[in-house]
């Protein structure tokens, strides 16, 4: 009996995902539940969602949240902390027969609790009742902003209250943001082994893109490296010859002479840790001289942001650096006219650079948006601006901390659409030469991008080096 119990757990372990120690879970719960003199702490765990029926599912991905504080790679489970009681829980059913007849035996949910530093856990139906009898006792109830449906009506039942009326704890939220936001050294080593795999989808996809290949079949060259490194993607890819639509998920175009083709991919590690990087380059082996002095404007903001970056100075500031240095180099172009400075003041640059520079990442490509992208990349101190035009993306615009990983992803793009409506309103016209733009009306759009952490002097970049510089770009294709 013990040999097949011993043969049990090892089985188990193989098929599991890899976790960090059980100390990391202790450690990161300890100094959350610090912030808490009462109630319960909940985290609800994502579902494996149907993709078209019930068994037919999605890949599934665990809650941010629940992988930073628990670790646990395992669909419908839930967990809490009771912070009066100084106990945790998880709730979630294990096995049953009939489950392992189709998936086979696999880690209990005791075991893999265990393994996060819980010695507790309870069929999930009892979570109701702990719920209830918290809220009966008058006990605060702190919860997260669910994003999945699932989650969001299971959170209603929980509660007794109607999904428009949920009021999530502002300062779970806020205890979260300060405790991700720093990020550990194991989670840097995460982080860039899904940026090397990322590094290497680029690469491939500078090698086979040609005249003729398909968008779709780049994706594909990219998905088979992350898969073959057990990793997926982080998000889905923007891989396309119409760079000027900036989140362009259509993947059906065939590459053709004369176009520019922007890769905005990145690779996801085993523990949920993102990749997010972006490479700009012609279909031809080599750079159109309209087209390398673009893609230079673009790489020397980049590089200027890389040796700007440290901590204390604002990334709000970073971004409006950037946007100076995109117009200085514009308006030598003929593209923009008059003073840059003013040209950016105005807000005229963001008609070639309408997002933001770049925003927080780890365990999420945009690093816990889903407690509101607001509250992770900005303060009551440096609040958003949700009226400026262009301002409005920037995602993040806090000062910097040690410990923050962000993106430096400047860009000129050339929006047909919103080129037209500008010139028909005669917006800008003192800064921007309309006529001279509408010989690039046809140019697609120009972003790089790097993942970078905040040292205590600086910023480094994460991973290893990705050919950037359009000498580089071209020799390797060549």
């Amino acid at each position: 009996m013990e040999n097949s119990v011993r043969e049990f757990v090892i089985l188990g372990q193989q098929k599991n995902k890899i976790m960090f120690s059980k100390e990391t879970y202790l450690n990161r719960r300890k100094n959350l539940t610090m912030n808490f003199t009462d109630g319960i702490l909940l985290f609800l765990g994502n579902i494996e969602n149907p993709r078209n029926f019930a068994l037919n599912q999605y890949p599934f991905r665990q809650d941010s949240n629940f992988l930073y504080y628990f670790g646990i790679q395992e669909p419908r489970i839930a967990a809490i902390i009771d912070i009066n009681e100084d106990k945790t829980i998880v709730f979630g059913d294990e096995l049953t027969v009939d489950d392992i007849v189709w998936m086979g035996q696999l880690e209990t949910l005791h075991h893999k609790a265990e393994r996060s530093g819980v010695t507790e856990t309870r069929p999930y139906q009892q979570l109701f009742d702990y719920v209830k009898k918290a809220k009966s006792g008058q006990r605060k109830v702190h919860y997260l902003p669910p994003y999945q449906s699932a989650n969001k009506i299971l959170l209603s039942e929980l509660l007794d209250c109607p999904i428009s009326a949920f009021q999530p704890s502002e300062s779970f939220i806020t205890s979260i943001i300060s405790q991700r936001s720093h990020k550990e050294a194991q989670e840097l080593e995460e982080i860039e082994k899904a940026v090397n795999v990322s590094n290497q989808m680029h690469l491939a996809v500078m090698k086979m893109a040609r005249p003729g290949v398909k968008e779709y079949e780049l994706v594909a060259e990219m998905l088979k490296i992350a898969q073959s490194n057990n990793q997926e993607f982080s998000y889905p890819s923007i891989m396309t010859i119409n760079g000027q639509t900036l989140h362009n998920h259509d993947h059906s175009n065939t590459l053709k002479s004369g176009q520019l083709l922007l890769n905005d991919s990145g690779s996801e590690s085993t523990m949920g840790y993102a990749g997010d990087l972006t490479r700009s380059f012609p279909v031809d082996v080599k750079f159109t001289t309209k087209q390398r002095e673009i893609y230079d404007i673009v790489l020397d903001t980049h590089m200027m942001v890389a040796n700007t970056i440290k901590p204390g100075i604002r990334y709000k500031d970073v971004h409006l650096m950037a946007a100076r240095i995109i117009a200085t180099g514009l308006t030598n172009l003929g593209l923009m006219k008059g003073n840059p400075e003013e040209a950016v003041a105005a807000g005229a640059h963001a008609l070639f650079f309408p997002h933001g520079l770049g925003h927080m990442m780890g365990l999420d490509v945009h690093d816990m948006e889903d407690l509101g992208e607001i509250n992770v990349g900005f303060t009551k101190d440096d609040p958003k601006d949700l009226e400026t035009f262009g301002l409005n993306a920037l995602r993040l615009g806090r000062k910097l901390e040690p410990g923050f990983v962000l993106t430096d992803e400047p860009g000129i793009y050339f929006i047909p659409e919103l080129v037209e409506m500008w010139e028909k309103e005669q917006k800008f016209t003192q800064f921007i030469n309309y006529a001279k733009v509408h010989e690039y009306l046809d140019f697609g759009g120009i972003r790089i991008e790097d993942n970078f952490v905040i040292t205590e002097t600086g910023g480094r970049k994460l991973g290893e080096y990705l050919i950037k510089t359009a000498d580089e770009i071209e020799a390797y294709r060549s």
